[in-house]
């Protein structure tokens, strides 16, 4: 009894075994501790990575917010070509289902930032009868939870940021595209109603020949024929108002589809068809164009994204832990039970030949496709540069040359017809190259302006003044 006594005092010398049974007791409480602080580490250090990623993909959020823009303009209001752009940006549907596509994109940036689930497990073993727990006299209740490796939440997380910046750019892309769309039907709408005007022009000029040469008739100074002459003249004369009056509706309606409008609402614009001309040297056009590509932003991406792929790759070598602490009951005597688990990397060769491989040529190739499209957005940019080029000159023939010219003709053969010098028919055609050369003269003016808008396109820029 005193030998009991002498074993269980506080002050008793203790045995080889017991002092053997607390130094594993303190051996496993270290460990156990030691398990949670790395879990907890990983946990905050998963935190920091998302905040951080969160932070950075704010400003592309909000570049994606748009504004509305009402598609209607008040009546009697002419759009100038700025407001057309930033009204087919703001109500495109494609434009609409782009920014669509880019949220679907973010949302899942915010999946892969999830944790993983913790579980429950309730076990009654050994129950005499069928789900009786009551009668089971050893219970378990576990609590699982997996601590992911620090950094693979991270580098997931990373991979769908980079994957939904990709998808940006594919807005971006469209965005110039759209703005090419516009500015091509803008300029064409100015260009007919241009040409609907010296067409009118050209009409009355003809309604004044006819009243001219029936006067003569009737004076006996010219013949029937003259007069038959002078009516046909005038019957084209408004055959081209009316065919100009359709062109008109038609490239309305195209350029209202493409604010998002509907297609048979009225719109007015306002404008020059004349713009002004490059000011810019080819190689700054160049490197703006290198720098603002949404198609070299992407692939840029597309590289990191496949440099994460990599580094995942590297980082499946190492484990998860999967922690579990239980309440564990026998014959109502309660205890707690802990596990540790972890994969290891016994089959190591498996990631270096499979994905590790996969994402070193996914690298190579990205790389090779960036070198394709600088070089591309190199050639875009010299084409679109030499036809501005070339659109300037013809221009700058027309105002020195052309223009004046055949408008001096027109007059002085005016001036012989009524003084009875000349016959109608060299009238007609003084008229009819003068009133050729204005509409081709605007023709050039519309060409210009789109080798501007392709030229505008290829550096990445929507409109002037824009980086």
């Amino acid at each position: 009894m005193n030998n009991k006594l002498k074993d269980t005092w506080p002050g008793a010398k203790k045995s080889p075994g017991q002092k053997w049974i607390e130094i594993k007791i303190k051996e496993d409480r270290i460990k156990i501790f030691f398990i949670l602080f790395l879990s907890f580490l990983s946990l905050f250090l998963t935190l920091c990575f998302g905040s951080f990623l969160q932070a950075e993909a704010q400003p592309l959020l909000l570049s994606c917010q748009n504004t509305p823009i009402s598609s209607e303009s008040s009546p009697g209001h002419a759009l100038t070509l700025k407001e057309c752009l930033d009204i087919a940006l703001a109500n495109n549907p494609l434009i609409l289902s782009s920014y669509d596509q880019y949220e679907a994109a973010r949302a899942r940036v915010n999946i892969a930032r999830n944790f993983p689930q913790p579980g429950i497990l309730l076990d009654y073993p050994m129950q005499p009868t069928l789900i009786s727990p009551g009668r089971s006299e050893e219970k378990f209740f576990w609590l699982n939870q997996t601590v992911e490796f620090p950094g693979r939440r991270y580098l997931r997380t990373k991979f769908a940021d980079l994957e939904s910046k990709e998808i940006f750019q594919d807005n971006e892309s469209l965005k110039l595209s759209l703005a090419y769309q516009v500015k091509e039907a803008f300029f064409g709408l100015l260009l007919v109603e241009e040409q609907l005007k010296f067409a009118r022009e050209n009409l009355q000029l003809n309604q004044d020949f006819v009243d001219l040469v029936e006067v003569k008739h009737s004076a006996g100074e010219v013949s029937q024929a003259e007069v038959l002459r002078a009516r046909v003249e005038l019957a084209k004369a408004e055959a081209m108002v009316k065919q100009l009056e359709t062109e008109r509706k038609i490239t309305a309606a195209r350029l209202n589809v493409l604010m998002g409008r509907d297609r048979d609402g009225e719109i007015q614009i306002t404008g020059e068809l004349k713009q002004p001309l490059l000011s810019l040297s080819f190689e700054e056009a160049r490197k703006m164009a290198i720098a603002n590509r949404p198609e070299i932003k992407k692939v840029e991406y597309s590289v990191n994204k496949t440099i994460v792929q990599k580094k995942q790759a590297y980082l499946s070598y190492l484990p998860d832990f999967n922690l579990g602490l239980a309440r564990h009951q026998l014959e109502n005597v309660k205890y707690w039970d802990f596990s540790l688990s972890l994969s290891v990397p016994l089959f190591f060769w498996q990631p270096r030949r499979g994905v590790v491989a996969e994402a070193e040529a996914l690298i190579r190739s990205k790389q090779r496709e960036l070198k394709y499209w600088q070089d591309m957005v190199s050639l875009d940019v010299e084409e679109a540069y030499q036809q501005v080029l070339s659109c300037q000159e013809q221009i700058k023939l027309f105002e020195k040359n052309i223009l004046e010219q055949t408008e001096q003709v027109y007059q002085l053969f005016l001036f012989s017809f009524k003084e009875g010098q000349i016959g109608g028919l060299d009238l007609i055609e003084a008229r009819r190259t003068w009133v050729d050369s204005r509409i081709t003269y605007a023709e050039h003016l519309y060409q210009h302006a789109i080798s501007l808008a392709a030229l505008h396109r290829a550096m990445g820029i929507i409109q002037e003044g824009d980086q």
